[in-house]
């Protein structure tokens, strides 16, 4: 059975490796080097959950408790997932269970699911749905790191035909496109996912990226700093909103986001130019208050300089 590294998990669902520490020590998935294609659906589900703002400890809750009442061994694998309100509900044989008030609820997502496009849809219930879903997508992630691209924007175009709402769809598919350079229709997507899932930073990160790309750098900072909003421990947006400042020679605004990645992040790769860019803006903001201070502190031998307060 192929077994996928830790870096490999990363890199094909997009996570930063502070996401998984933080799922392992909340106790939602194992510490492991080492990981299933059934493992890679977990996560995957984990991922989109915790884009929607469910907190940890409810999905942990709602997990546990759901492996009492229906004995199931791993509910994100063997059940369809839906949040309602700060609760997580499980879809199951056609019912809608909230497991932590050992209750079904009145699964509206199904009663007002529109009639599917694609023939043969028509008889899929929502769990069904959601997972054949899963199944296309994990298989065009796959495609994907075995460089069949094509095979991947199939199965993707193949998602959103069935779940035009399937915002990792989206995402990745801007993504192939981004990286063969078709920037126009790479923003498209990245636009679809931010407006199906308006609480997933990624989607907007990556729409940022392909802003700067395309020299839209106003447009670019918004997505940046809406990324930062929904998650402010998200290092690479404040990297790159960090170098969208500097950019538009907004230097004391790209010094706030400099030092906020340092902080999260002070001895990954790019914090040796991170460090470097925020020592060159504050010297040559010292400089720019020393040379705007009275002419008569020219007189004095020795000058106190005023502190930067950064506005």
């Amino acid at each position: 059975m192929t077994r996928y590294s830790r870096q490999d998990v990363l890199r094909i669902l997009r996570l930063h490796p502070r996401q998984l520490r933080g799922w392992e020590s909340s106790g939602l998935i194992a510490p492991s080097e080492s990981y299933s294609f059934q493992d890679l659906v977990q996560l995957r589900k984990l991922r989109d959950l915790r884009a929607t703002r469910l907190s940890a400890s409810s999905i942990r809750a709602s997990v546990s408790a759901m492996r009492s009442v229906s004995g199931m061994a791993n509910p994100l694998l063997e059940a369809g997932t839906v949040r309602r309100g700060s609760k997580l509900i499980f879809r199951h044989s056609g019912t809608a269970m909230d497991p932590i008030a050992r209750q079904f609820v009145f699964d509206f997502d199904a009663g007002n699911s529109p009639v599917p496009a694609s023939v043969g849809l028509v008889t899929l219930n929502p769990a069904q749905r959601e997972a054949k879903t899963t199944r296309l997508f994990l298989e065009a992630v796959r495609c994907e790191e075995a460089g069949k691209t094509g095979d991947a924007v199939r199965l993707y175009h193949e998602i959103l035909e069935m779940d035009p709402q399937h915002a990792p769809s989206s995402i990745n598919l801007g993504t192939i496109f981004y990286n063969q350079r078709e920037f126009g229709e790479a923003e498209h997507l990245y636009r679809q996912a931010t407006q199906s899932d308006p609480g997933y930073a990624l989607a907007f990160f990556d729409l940022g990226n392909v802003l700067d790309e395309l020299k839209k750098l106003p447009e670019a900072i918004e997505a940046y700093s809406t990324a930062i909003r929904l998650v402010p421990t998200y290092a690479d947006a404040h990297y790159n909103l960090a170098l969208a400042y500097e950019r538009t020679g907004q230097r004391r605004k790209a010094l706030r986001h400099w030092t906020a990645y340092l902080k999260l992040d002070p001895i990954g790769p790019w914090a040796t130019h991170a460090r470097s860019q925020r020592r060159k803006i504050l010297d040559r903001e010292k400089l720019t208050v020393v040379h705007r201070g009275p002419k008569a502190a020219a007189s004095h031998s020795r000058r106190q300089e005023p502190s930067l307060r950064l506005v």
